[in-house]
């Protein structure tokens, strides 16, 4: 992996990683489009950049991390179904990591119900609060998104908006629960990986984490304006569209796994 590299897939994860759109099947793709090789560095560079994004959270609503104490407890409750599953899935979804046919029929299938979230679930509640039981259940439609394709952001909003959150609430909420999700996603893949690591290229992971933070930054404020103004309807055609593509491209036998 070079800079550029680097830098590509840093901007499509800064971009990505709050959209409904996944962020882990876009960089699989742009990986794949790129023709880098899937190596150790690669995969941990993929998973670990998402430390920058984590933390254009915690800049952007660092009051609401130094609220109350409940604020970490609900975080952790919703966090429990992820994590179980998470660890005792890990071989199997690294190898779904692999599959550009999961990811693309994901994205067609994500993006098909995008078009009609809005409908399903068009009456939030006056009590936007997230409690424990509200914040379980979108812990279970967080473990959804460990198919790759389906997106993290994607799966927690309709969570949270089957529990009568309004969208911005929802979103927001999405947004809290992947620092300790992403943390630990992180955190797990450096630990598993961290021979990967060297000096020629812990450059270059530092320089990936830097552009993902600024471009999350950015992502996260217009994703909130435009999702609270026109809804998923954008998402749900953006994703059809290139799950098609991508389906077509293979069903012609040109390979995205170019290397």
């Amino acid at each position: 992996m070079d800079w550029f590299q680097a830098l590509i897939i840093a901007v499509v994860e800064g971009i990505t990683e709050f959209l409904p759109i996944s962020s882990t099947g876009h960089m699989i793709i742009t990986e794949k489009l790129l023709g880098l090789e899937s190596t150790d560095f690669v995969k941990t560079f993929i998973v670990s950049i998402q430390f920058g994004a984590i933390l254009s959270v915690i800049v952007l609503y660092w009051k609401r991390f130094f609220k109350t104490m409940k604020f970490y407890y609900v975080l952790f409750v919703a966090f429990i179904p992820a994590a179980v599953i998470g660890f005792l899935a890990s071989d199997y979804i690294d190898e779904m990591l692999e599959n550009v046919v999961v990811v693309a029929v994901s994205l067609v299938v994500g993006g098909v119900v995008l078009l009609f979230v809005d409908k399903w679930f068009n009456k939030a509640s006056e009590n936007q609060e997230v409690n424990y039981k509200k914040a379980l259940k979108i812990g279970f439609f967080q473990v959804i998104s460990m198919i790759p394709g389906v997106s993290r952001s994607a799966a927690t909003i309709i969570g949270g908006m089957t529990q009568k959150l309004s969208r911005k609430t929802a979103a927001e909420f999405s947004f809290f629960l992947a620092v300790p999700t992403m943390f630990a996603a992180s955190g797990y893949k450096l630990a598993k990986n961290y021979e990967s690591i060297n000096n020629d290229n812990i450059g270059i992971l530092l320089f990936g984490n830097v552009v993902a933070f600024i471009v999350a930054l950015i992502a996260i404020k217009a994703f909130i304006g435009f999702l609270t103004k026109y809804g998923f309807k954008i998402f749900g055609y953006y994703r059809i569209i290139l799950g098609i593509a991508i389906l077509t491209l293979l069903a012609f036998g040109i390979e995205l796994n170019v290397v």
